[in-house]
């Protein structure tokens, strides 16, 4: 396995080289994010539940672990705007992380695909230097395929980790949005 490696290093060009060290950069990156946010608003998640299920149950308002609880708190009346305005920066705070998932899933194709195209300029002018037989051709285009795949690899995980993310921000506003209607329905 090592020797394949090295092999694949030594006879791959540096460009190729340097997408498969920023793709795995790139992997790195995606995933601190990814768990980092996912525990953070599963936690959050957590905490709105039960703000929302002790409204359920007569409190007069949210707990003091609700993102809603500092709005409240500086307003000496329930507004309607102030609600809105919490919901805002709370929308604001849940989708953290989102962007750079997206940009990953979106360019690591693409990185990949500029790998692989100078990777196999790279075979093309290896053949036009020696007799062009059928083992440098199919050698160099295998050995060009890595770096796309690897960028379709990291598509893949950066897409399913927004995805993800884009849902548990989703629950946190709905559960947001559940305990402002609530208290304004209180306050009716």
């Amino acid at each position: 396995m090592f020797n394949e490696i090295l092999d694949f290093y030594l006879k791959s060009h540096p460009v190729t080289i340097g997408v498969l060290v920023l793709l795995a950069i790139y992997f790195i990156v995606l995933n601190w994010v990814f768990f980092y946010r996912y525990f953070s608003l599963d936690n959050w998640l957590k905490q709105e539940n039960d703000s929302f299920e002790s409204l359920l149950l007569g409190a007069s308002s949210v707990s003091e672990s609700s993102y809603l609880h500092k709005f409240l708190r500086v307003s000496s009346t329930t507004k309607k705007e102030v609600l809105q305005l919490g919901m805002l920066a709370a929308t604001k705070e849940a989708t953290k992380g989102l962007s750079i998932l997206s940009v990953f899933s979106s360019t690591t194709p693409f990185i990949g695909l500029f790998g692989t195209v100078v990777s196999i300029l790279d075979t093309f002018t290896h053949i036009g230097q020696s007799s062009g037989s059928m083992s440098i051709i199919s050698s160099g285009v295998s050995d060009a395929l890595v770096a796309t795949a690897a960028g379709i690899f990291v598509a893949i995980f950066a897409y399913t980790y927004h995805q993800i993310l884009k849902r548990k921000s989703f629950e946190i506003i709905n559960f947001l949005q559940m305990q402002s209607d609530a208290i304004l329905s209180k306050k009716d």
